[in-house]
């Protein structure tokens, strides 16, 4: 039911963002749109851009698991999701999606035990790559299309380089932790430095001093090992937990040059993580004992 729901808000977002940028309802432009790039029903185009990875990834494990009507419907889906974060002009966004769904096809290729299942993964991996191809070049053929994607492509962007840019302030800022161990405060860096400093693990440092600094990363890399071991356990549910665990492994890695600790869709996705690691044990636990798992009945929307 979470991911459905999931799906279903990415398909209103999406379209949200899509109408907004091609200025299909004219009242509405302005709020659908920030400095020409799509953010749908969100306040920034990065968030928005993020947030539709996870519903994009949903709509890939359907289009290789799922029988030939349900797969189409949801390739128009992951086509509408991946032309969202195309035209949310987020870099971070767009790096996300790539890794992302070539990460679920693989993982989904090494746990099938069906040969078939891997053929067709193949497959479909080739077609979708043509498809796709062909998808972006009709995109890009508009020019405002072009023209503000060789813009972002541009990585000498004024914010990001120089002293205090977005990496000169990783630098600073991770100095500036060796000498308050307690931290600055949550909210405070932009008091010391131009702007937050786009990387969550910097920022628990700066709000939460050396304790939350030590924690969060923690959390994030014991999450990854015991989802790494819920992807390889066989369950009913095996191709959600790679899908929900391949959107974490990139949010955390994306949270190293932005700030995603406020990112409601990021912690969705880790509680779902544990509460697949946590019913994944009980799965096995129950097969290797022998007794009827609890959870057995359950299937997963994919």
């Amino acid at each position: 039911m979470l991911m459905k729901g999931v799906i279903v808000a990415g398909l209103i977002a999406a379209a949200a963002g899509v109408v907004g940028y091609f200025r299909v309802i004219g009242s509405l432009n302005d709020l659908l749109l920030l400095y020409d790039r799509a953010r749908g029903t969100f306040k920034d185009p990065n968030v928005f851009g993020a947030f539709m990875v996870l519903p994009a990834l949903i709509s890939l494990q359907y289009v290789i698991s799922s029988r030939f009507w349900p797969a189409t419907r949801h390739a128009v889906l992951f086509g509408l999701c991946s032309a969202a974060v195309l035209l949310s002009f987020s870099r971070a966004a767009w790096g996300q999606l790539a890794f992302a769904a070539h990460m679920v096809l693989f993982l989904t290729l090494v746990t099938s035990p069906s040969s078939n299942q891997r053929m067709r993964i193949v497959l479909l991996a080739i077609a979708g790559v043509g498809g796709l191809a062909l998808f972006m070049a009709g995109l890009l053929s508009l020019e405002a299309v072009s023209n503000l994607l060789k813009e972002r492509l541009n990585f000498n962007q004024s914010y990001d380089v120089g002293e205090t840019g977005r990496f000169g302030r990783h630098l600073l800022g991770a100095l500036l932790a060796l000498d308050v161990p307690f931290g600055i405060g949550p909210l405070q860096f932009p008091k010391f430095f131009p702007e937050d400093p786009h990387n969550s693990y910097l920022n628990a440092f700066m709000s939460g001093g050396w304790l939350a600094g030590v924690c969060y990363p923690t959390l994030v890399l014991v999450s990854l090992y015991y989802g790494m071991r819920a992807v390889f356990t066989p369950t009913p549910w095996q191709r959600t937990t790679i899908v929900i665990y391949t959107a974490y492994f990139t949010t955390a890695a994306e949270s190293a040059i932005i700030d995603s600790d406020h990112w409601r869709h990021g912690f969705l996705i880790l509680g779902v993580l544990w509460g697949l690691i946590a019913a994944s044990r009980a799965y096995a636990s129950a097969g290797f004992s022998g007794r009827k798992p609890a959870l057995a009945h359950q299937h997963p929307p994919s």
